[in-house]
């Protein structure tokens, strides 16, 4: 069979087992199931291969804010690629969708970050912050300042140093539990609060992170890496009171702390970056993902005044980078990208219909026997999927319930993913009314078949 053919979709999944490893697969079962084959898309919508229609509520993989098929990003990346296809940074050069989109990233993020380091993926963004954070403290005389400290189910890019200092054990277990990370508990209010108020237990898992730099000794800490909500982790949202905390905490033991935006930037929370929406002042940002909507690869570090100047002045020659690094076709989509958020105004947007997706989830679901919380900010949020509503009480992790809604989400025609058994969801930021509410009524379905389900299962 050759590239571009026609292929049934039989053929497509036969090609598919035969050479496509895929990522955070279980390979040997996938290839008993078959792969579901996406064939196009535009706006909030995805089609198979089969001719299904289903209303991405993931917006891909968080990432697709503007929506898809805006013909503006392919023709960017058009004149860009018959331009100038691809030069480096290397060899003291440069190209102009890149210096342009560094002085944009540096203006959008607000004061204090200078410049902007561009790779290709969030996971690269958070391995050079690694990098960076370790060179700054050998820059200022503290070489011992080397452990990073992060939270327990926190993602962090699936790199061996991303996977090290993200919080999710399985990825530990397969050649990612390195020396010099360190995990904290995360600002679960509805896992692990108990009887706490938000705003108590918000403060109380920040403070966990003093205990940490405590017992680690403050001369051995070098940053404390957060997401601003943990997407992957389940959507956990932490409380008001969590992130100027962290903040105060940081500060009083000289401790850098990054903000890993790379579901949050561009929009996601209704605010340009998760650090405006939850209003603390990180030293580094990792960004990528909405950076283009997912149309190319890219992604950004912005770096904080105090490492910039550090690194510039006391620095030397920087041993790291990428071939791709600032790929002028894709800071060229990027550029597009930003244009369109600002002109269709998709960072207020996000506000005003997440809000409206919220207020329609629970009026619809809230009562809902198997639903213990919904909750959300921006677009972006998660529904609990409870054994017990009254006390908190979540089902076995054996009985796979958020996979069983998971599965029946996708046949009813909508995309949420599960975590744990809580359906997180992030549609793109242009997602309409009319959309809003077919989103709910094909969330509310699948989760009534599944409760169905977990009624009749024993256990």
């Amino acid at each position: 069979m050759t590239s571009g053919a026609k292929h049934t979709t039989a053929e497509w999944q036969a090609l598919d087992a035969a050479h496509y490893l895929h990522p955070f697969t279980d390979h040997k079962a996938l290839k008993a199931e078959k792969s579901r084959i996406i064939t196009r898309a535009e706006g909030v919508y995805i089609w198979d291969s089969e001719g299904h229609k289903i209303l991405d509520g993931m917006a891909g993989l968080w990432c697709v804010n503007v929506g898809y098929g805006r013909a503006e990003l392919a023709d960017a990346a058009a004149r860009q690629l018959r331009e100038l296809s691809f030069y480096n940074s290397f060899f003291k050069t440069a190209t102009p969708p890149a210096i342009e989109l560094a002085d944009r990233l540096s203006s959008l993020a607000g004061p204090g970050f200078p410049q902007v380091f561009f790779a290709n993926s969030g996971s690269e963004a958070i391995d050079t912050i690694i990098r960076m954070v370790r060179q700054f403290w050998s820059l200022q005389g503290k070489p011992g300042k080397q452990t990073i400290i992060s939270r327990h189910y926190a993602y962090h890019g699936s790199t061996i140093a991303g996977a090290a200092a993200g919080g999710l054990v399985d990825m530990h277990n397969q050649g990612a539990n390195l020396p010099g990370f360190s995990h904290i508990i995360p600002p679960y209010w509805y896992g692990s609060g108990g009887d706490m108020a938000p705003d108590d237990f918000g403060r109380f898992a920040a403070q966990e992170l003093e205990k940490r730099i405590l017992e680690l000794g403050p001369e051995n800490v070098a940053a404390f890496f957060g997401e601003p909500i943990q997407g992957s982790g389940g959507v956990i949202i932490p409380p008001e009171s969590y992130w100027p905390e962290i903040q105060r905490i940081c500060r009083a033991y000289d401790v850098l702390l990054v903000a890993d935006e790379v579901i949050c930037g561009f929009g996601r929370t209704g605010h340009w970056f998760g650090a405006h929406r939850f209003g603390f002042q990180p030293d580094l940002m990792a960004a990528a993902k909405g950076l283009t909507s997912g149309y190319l690869p890219l992604s950004a570090v912005l770096v904080g005044d105090r490492v910039a100047e550090t690194l510039i002045e006391k620095g030397g020659e920087f041993y790291h980078g990428f071939t791709y690094s600032g790929h002028p076709a894709s800071c060229a989509v990027a550029l597009a990208n930003l244009d369109i958020i600002e002109r269709e105004g998709l960072v207020e947007r996000s506000g005003v219909q997440g809000a409206l997706l919220l207020q329609r989830l629970k009026e619809t679901l809230g009562d809902h026997p198997l639903v213990g919380e919904i909750r959300g900010t921006g677009l972006i949020g998660a529904i609990e999927l409870v054994a017990d509503k009254a006390r908190r009480r979540f089902f076995p992790s054996e009985r796979g319930v958020g996979m069983i809604c998971r599965n029946h989400c996708f046949a009813t025609g909508l995309v949420m993913r599960a975590v744990r058994d809580t359906m997180v969801f992030a549609p793109p930021l242009t997602i309409s009314d009319a959309e809003i509410e077919e989103f709910v009524s094909l969330a509310a379905r699948a989760i009534e078949l599944t409760w169905r389900d977990v009624r009749q299962e024993p256990g």
